[in-house]
């Protein structure tokens, strides 16, 4: 069995509709239509009363590396909470190991060059961000409208792209099997070219979070 702030491809896919990305590099699964339209219509809402730029950790000197807004949603709110639960049920993972719940929002042109979700331990912002929940486990991404062109998130190392479609989600695990961050995960949200996009992000952590 996972330990309280993991999941794994078993569980994952034990749910209908999960597809595991065919890689030995990264443990990724992609679940189309996980979120309903009226979900997401109500998430983009909340991101759209709340945004603000986005920022980084362990900031690179490069003032375009991350461009997109950001809204940190409120755990009252219902649609928060009923993605929660999806989260949830999907996943297995102790809810007290997840981050606060994430908006984004992308302008045409704006994206977030080539990162990891996971922090580096050796990186300024270590202790910050991790000496209290650890290092994050699994990342869940789900995008909340379908981009008129552009935005895809790019896993150049495992040529992989997941094209923005209403409602699917896609999720890795950011470590390897010795717990050391997977550099295989590095993706790039690529810009928007027409239209907006829309998603949120759900962090998990070694130990419980806040």
């Amino acid at each position: 069995m996972p330990v309280p702030g993991d999941s794994s491809i078993e569980v994952l896919r034990s749910h209908p509709g999960v597809r595991r990305v065919p890689s030995p590099k990264i443990e990724m699964v992609v679940v189309p239509k996980f979120l309903p339209a009226d979900l997401c219509a109500d998430l983009i809402h909340l991101i759209e009363t709340d945004r603000r730029p986005s920022t980084l950790a362990d900031y690179n000197g490069d003032a375009l590396f991350r461009t997109s807004e950001t809204c940190d949603m409120k755990a009252e709110e219902p649609a928060v909470r009923e993605v929660e639960r999806l989260l949830h049920e999907l996943t297995g993972i102790d809810p007290a190991h997840g981050e606060t719940l994430q908006g984004q929002r992308y302008e045409v042109g704006q994206e977030f060059k080539q990162h990891t979700d996971w922090f580096n331990p050796d990186g300024p912002d270590w202790e910050k961000f991790c000496s209290t929940a650890g290092q994050r486990t699994w990342t869940f991404m789900a995008y909340l409208n379908t981009v008129e062109a552009g935005g895809t998130t790019r896993f150049k190392s495992i040529g992989k792209k997941i094209e923005p479609e209403l409602g699917k989600l896609v999720g890795w695990n950011n470590r390897n099997p010795d717990g050391s961050g997977n550099v295989n995960t590095l993706h790039h949200a690529m810009k928007v070219r027409k239209g907006m996009k829309y998603v949120i992000t759900k962090w998990y952590r070694e130990k419980p979070w806040g």
